[in-house]
């Protein structure tokens, strides 16, 4: 079975806008950028709200759905900047040993660094957001 020209078309445009991106040192801290943004956010708020609160095991009210929120969107994040970084990495080249430093080498090894710290952050931001959504209050 084949797939309509309309959907084919698409995702060669989409991997045609990946791959033409310029890629710099500043996307390869892209994903631990979102990681470092949502622990700030998370132990931020669990600290701020712990501190109001009077007795110490007082519940997170609301905290759960603000943390999931966070965690999703974050999530998408890595996700798009590995997706990218995928598309740039399968860039047509000389195949290895790359001897000479040419301008597709970097930057496949820029994407294929990026894509790894992208996995790398999506771990990162799930193990962040367990504590809240397992523990649910203040200990």
């Amino acid at each position: 079975m084949t797939e309509p020209k309309s959907i084919r078309k698409s995702e060669s445009d989409q991997k045609h806008w990946a791959r033409d991106l310029k890629v710099t040192l500043w996307t390869l801290i892209v994903p631990p950028t979102i990681w470092a943004v949502h622990f700030l956010f998370c132990y931020l708020w669990v600290a701020v709200t712990c501190a109001k609160s009077p007795t110490p095991g007082t519940a997170l009210t609301g905290f759960p759905l603000a943390t999931l929120i966070a965690t999703i969107v974050a999530l998408l994040a890595i996700v798009a900047a590995g997706y990218i970084a995928r598309v740039q990495s399968e860039t047509p080249g000389d195949p290895a040993p790359h001897e000479q430093g040419t301008a597709i080498d970097r930057l496949r090894f820029l994407a294929l660094s990026t894509r790894l710290l992208a996995g790398l952050s999506f771990v990162a931001v799930i193990f962040t957001a367990l504590p809240v959504i397992i523990f649910g209050d203040c200990r």
